[in-house]
């Protein structure tokens, strides 16, 4: 049976804060959350790969967990900026886990994927590089730009302390897998920024000349295109036969 609660039995004789939440939040994803592209169980990874924790041993994705107290900040920590970036443009590009909990109560709060397909260049961050005094010297790491990362590009499975239905999960993935089958990187890219337009229209139904408001913006994003509105009609086309879109007509779309 699903359950919030963390095992706080798992970690005695842990001294480190970082290590208990590590060892309590790994163990609660693998009893609680299926696969989210196959709905089979996700496994431990054992062979201490660099970027991923889990596995799905039927469909093969994998998943790098976060884990934060309360809720979590514009900018997630994460490994080695170079890995990132090779991994991002791989085929096995991973998916992310964040979990938030409640560190009085040890109860998670909300727990989302977001999709390895959501992740382009730009939302990784490249951070300093560690000073001459540190034990990496030069060492470069980086930040996820989670604020930057679409609301349909978080596919809860708990939310405010309430699971959503395995089901749910599956459809909310399955809208959106299209993007995986994207390898172009730059395809991707302009997919996601027209469909964060969509977002920020902030209805279901909306209109080309809604659309078009945004050009000034895509043209700062992709300096190099002279045919911005071309390309915004192209990417709504792709999302149409992707049936993410529905074209109702004299201009009109409708998100499905």
């Amino acid at each position: 049976m699903k359950t919030l609660s963390l095992d706080s039995s798992l970690v005695v004789g842990y001294s480190s804060a970082a290590q208990k939440i590590r060892v309590m939040s790994e163990d609660w994803a693998r009893r609680n959350i299926i696969c989210a592209s196959c709905g089979n169980p996700i496994e431990r990874e054992r062979n201490n790969r660099p970027v991923l924790d889990f596995y799905c041993s039927v469909c093969s994705e994998q998943y790098e967990l976060k884990s934060k107290q309360n809720n979590f900040a514009r900018k997630v920590t994460d490994g080695a900026y170079a890995t990132m970036l090779d991994r991002l443009q791989s085929s096995n590009n991973p998916n992310f886990f964040f979990l938030s909990y409640d560190p009085r109560l040890l109860e998670v709060l909300n727990f989302f994927v977001v999709p390895g397909h959501f992740f382009a260049p730009r939302i990784i961050e490249k951070r300093k590089p560690l000073k001459d005094t540190a034990r990496r010297a030069g060492w470069v790491g980086c930040n996820i730009l989670l604020d930057q990362i679409l609301e349909s590009g978080r596919i809860h499975y708990v939310r405010n302390k309430q699971f959503v239905p395995d089901k749910q999960v599956l459809e909310t993935w399955g809208k959106t897998v299209f993007l995986k089958k994207t390898k172009n990187i730059e395809a991707r890219g302009w997919a996601l920024d027209v469909m964060r337009c969509i977002e920020q229209i902030g209805d279901s139904e909306f209109s080309l000349s809604d659309m078009y408001r945004f050009e000034a913006g895509l043209k700062k994003m992709h300096p190099k295109n002279n045919f911005i509105k071309d390309k915004i009609r192209q990417q709504l086309q792709v999302l149409r036969d992707q049936n993410y879109l529905e074209f109702k007509g004299g201009g009109k779309y409708r998100v499905i």
